[in-house]
C-alpha cells in the first residue's frame, strides 16, 4: 500500500460516522488516541494492528479502531479523549507520550485505558504500582530513569572531554520533574555539570539550543516526549548547526540524521500494548495487568552525522551498537 493511501485509510477510519458503523456491526470499538500525526505513525499503527491480531482481533472483522490524532498539539488531547469516551469505546489506547495517557485517564474512570508512554508511570501518578496498577489504567512504559542515565553515559563515552552536558526538557510534560531529578543524579555520578534547557514551542527550541555553545555544552540528551519527538528533525538540525553531539531515545530520529539513539523499539511497545487491548476485550481487567517495560534496548549510531560533526566514534562504543548507519 502506498504511503498516501495508508495515511488516508488511517484518517478515514476516524471520520466514519460512528452511528453508521454501530448499525453495521456490533463489533467492539477501540479508541486510538495519539499525540502524534498519522503520517509519522504508519509503522506504529501497523504494529498496533499486529498486536491485535496476536490477541485474535482483526480490524474490520471483529474489531473497529477509531483514530484521533493531536498532531503534536498536546492541548488538543483532552478534547479528542472526550470524543472517544463519548463514543463509548470498549478500550481506549493512549499513545505518543505521557500527555495522551493523562488525557485518557482524566477522560474516564470506567473505560479501560492502555497507554504507551515514555515515563515512569508510578512516579508521575498514572498508576499505583507497576505490578498492580489498580483502577482502569495499565500499559507500556518505555522510558525509565535508568535508561536516561545510560544515554548520558553513552554520550560521555563519545565525548569524554565534555564537562557540561545539556538536558532538553519539555516543562509542560508531567515527566519534566523526573527528568530534572535524573539529570542531577547523572551529574553526581559522572562528575559532570548538567544544564537543563526548557522548550515547549518551536521558538523555544531555536532559542535554547542556540545557547549550547554559550554554555559550553559538550553534549545534549533528549529524552522521549511527544513534543520533542515530533520536532526531532528540527532538534537534529539545530544540534548540527551548533556542532553539538546529541543522543535521543527514539531510534527513528537517529535514522533521520540524529547522531545516536538508545532506547526500546516503539513499534514493539505498540504491538505489546495492543495485545493488552485484546486481552481486555476478552475480559481481563486493567487493574490486574502489570505495567510492561521494554525487553530490549537498542543503540543506534549514525556515522554520517558523527563525521559531519567531526567526531570519531570509539571502537569500543561501535562494538556495542545494535545498528550503525554509514
Amino acid at each position: 500500500m502506498k504511503r498516501r493511501e495508508f495515511v488516508t485509510l488511517i484518517a478515514g477510519v476516524a471520520a466514519w460516522p460512528f452511528a453508521a458503523r454501530a448499525q453495521q456491526s456490533a463489533m467492539p470499538v477501540v479508541g486510538f488516541l495519539s499525540a502524534r500525526a498519522p503520517g509519522e505513525s504508519m509503522n506504529l499503527v501497523a504494529a498496533f494492528r499486529q498486536g491485535l491480531r496476536q490477541a485474535g482481533f482483526i480490524e474490520g472483522q471483529n474489531v473497529i479502531i477509531a483514530f484521533r490524532w493531536a498532531e503534536g498539539h498536546s492541548d488538543r488531547l483532552p478534547i479528542l479523549a472526550k470524543e472517544l469516551t463519548d463514543l463509548r469505546v470498549a478500550v481506549l489506547f493512549a499513545a505518543g507520550g505521557t500527555p495522551a495517557a493523562f488525557a485518557a485517564k482524566t477522560a474516564t474512570q470506567t473505560i479501560p485505558v492502555v497507554f504507551s508512554a515514555g515515563v515512569d508511570p508510578v512516579g508521575v501518578g498514572l498508576v499505583a504500582s507497576l505490578n498492580r496498577p489498580g483502577g482502569n489504567v495499565t500499559g507500556m512504559s518505555f522510558t525509565t530513569p535508568e535508561m536516561i542515565a545510560k544515554n548520558t553515559q553513552l554520550l560521555k563515552q563519545l565525548v569524554p572531554g565534555a564537562g557540561i552536558i545539556a538536558y532538553l526538557v519539555n516543562p509542560s510534560s508531567p515527566a519534566a520533574a523526573l527528568f530534572r531529578k535524573e539529570a542531577e543524579s547523572d551529574a553526581a555520578a559522572l562528575g559532570i555539570t548538567v544544564r537543563v534547557l526548557n522548550a515547549s514551542t518551536e521558538h523555544d527550541l531555536e532559542e535554547v539550543l542556540a545557547s549550547l555553545t554559550q554554555i559550553g555544552a559538550g553534549g545534549l540528551v533528549v529524552p522521549s516526549d511527544s513534543f520533542l519527538d515530533n520536532h526531532g528533525e528540527q532538534i537534529v538540525a539545530l544540534a548540527a548547526r551548533h556542532r553539538t553531539a546529541a543522543i535521543f531515545t527514539v531510534r527513528e530520529i537517529a535514522l533521520r540524521g540524529g547522531l545516536m539513539s538508545y532506547g526500546p523499539s516503539l513499534p514493539d511497545s505498540y504491538r505489546r500494548a495492543a495485545v493488552y487491548v485484546g486481552r481486555i476485550l476478552k475480559g481481563d481487567k486493567p487493574a490486574d495487568l502489570p505495567v510492561m517495560q521494554p525487553e530490549k534496548y537498542d543503540l543506534v549510531i549514525n556515522l554520517k552525522t558523527a563525521e559531519t560533526l567531526g567526531l570519531t566514534v570509539p571502537d569500543k562504543l561501535l562494538a556495542t551498537a545494535d545498528e550503525v548507519i554509514e
